[in-house]
């Protein structure tokens, strides 16, 4: 059980819901990894033309999971704002994964645009979950600004290449102890959600890698079997890594004074 934006939960897995085969497809997927929350692009959809027909919103509905809209595809900050008025109307939901866009070759979040935008949204009674990069000091201000749930990337969207900058993201978990942070963007394997799980990461978001899996339905069951042992074996405890070896069995007939009078 954990808590996100004042809501407890079981599933610390979130979906996205574009790229799916089949709307079909992306349901019995969601339903399969026992997700309960689920992100949705307006802007996307509404590009796409599904409200005219009503077909994906009722998909959406019988899943009967908790909605965060998003701003994707936005890139500066009146678009983002403006989405997200739009998106709390419509989903009657406080809650908004706030992405601007900077740069489109990589679609890295633009740190500026979002920091002014989430602090338009916060004053405007958003819950903001700020799509970022690992970045310390931005995660930070994102933060003292109101912001109690980031979402950094692990790699760009859609890369699929997994945790680009661990070392990063743990200085990240480790510095910003009281902040729910969520990895978002760039897992392309159940391995990589593992990870990220173990380093303490509340939650993971993910779309690409489940939805353009051959077995999309099948992968999303993975995908939720590695969330639960990642966070279990970060909750255990693991062992420090060490640069020797260190015997799991020690030998029966070795003295225990013996290391010591050979040291």
């Amino acid at each position: 059980m954990w808590k996100l934006g004042g809501k407890e939960f079981n599933s610390r897995l979130i979906l996205g819901t574009a790229q799916y085969p089949s709307l079909s497809i992306m349901q019995q997927a969601i339903t399969y990894a026992q997700t309960q929350i689920i992100t949705v692009s307006l802007r996307r959809q509404v590009a796409n033309g599904r409200p005219s027909d009503n077909t994906f919103w009722e998909h959406i509905k019988d899943l009967n999971c908790e909605i965060l809209p998003n701003t994707a595809g936005c890139r500066t900050v009146k678009e983002a704002v403006m989405m997200a008025e739009i998106s709390r109307e419509l989903f009657n939901t406080r809650w908004i994964k706030l992405e601007v866009i900077g740069d489109d070759f990589s679609l890295q979040p633009d740190p500026f645009a979002l920091l002014e935008a989430a602090k338009v949204l916060l004053k405007n009674n958003f819950e903001v979950f700020p799509y970022c990069t690992e970045d310390l000091v931005l995660c930070q201000r994102l933060f003292d600004a109101g912001c109690q749930v980031l979402m950094p990337w692990a790699a760009p969207i859609g890369s699929a290449k997994g945790l680009l900058n661990p070392f990063a993201l743990e200085v990240l978990r480790t510095r910003m102890p009281d902040a729910t942070l969520i990895i978002d963007a760039g897992i392309g394997k159940p391995s990589h959600a593992v990870q990220a799980m173990e380093l303490g990461f509340d939650g993971v978001l993910l779309d690409t890698a489940v939805a353009h899996a051959k077995n999309p339905v099948q992968m999303a069951t993975a995908f939720k079997d590695a969330i639960i042992a990642g966070r279990t074996a970060y909750e255990a405890g693991m062992v420090v890594e060490r640069n020797c070896a260190h015997p799991s069995t020690p030998l029966l007939d070795t003295p225990f004074w013996h290391s010591a009078v050979a040291g």
